[in-house]
């Protein structure tokens, strides 16, 4: 693969949207080694297909119906509750 498969200036681009910093050394860092990895892509399409009927078998089991427990039993050991629901942080 050709070294300008990713510029300065795509790496630059995605450490943007991805809100990370970089210098020019780690620039030309991420470059050589997203020009790598798109290299081991292009080897994983060099490998030949394999033409094999799959035996597939089901191993989903169906669906049973069981009690579940009263609200208050599931509230018991929460560390703090709000109008009979789990409370959790706040997220902002």
């Amino acid at each position: 693969m050709s070294d300008d498969a990713v510029s300065p200036k795509e790496v630059r681009h995605v450490a943007e949207l991805a809100r990370v910093g970089l210098d020019d050394d780690e620039v030309d860092q991420f470059t050589r080694q997203f020009a790598d990895i798109l290299e081991y892509f292009e080897t994983l399409d060099e490998v030949p297909e394999v033409d094999r009927e799959a035996d597939l078998t089901n191993v989903m089991r169906p669906d049973e119906v069981h009690g579940s427990l009263e609200r208050e039993a599931a509230l018991e050991n929460a560390s703090e509750t709000e109008d009979g629901y789990f409370k959790g942080p706040n997220v902002s």
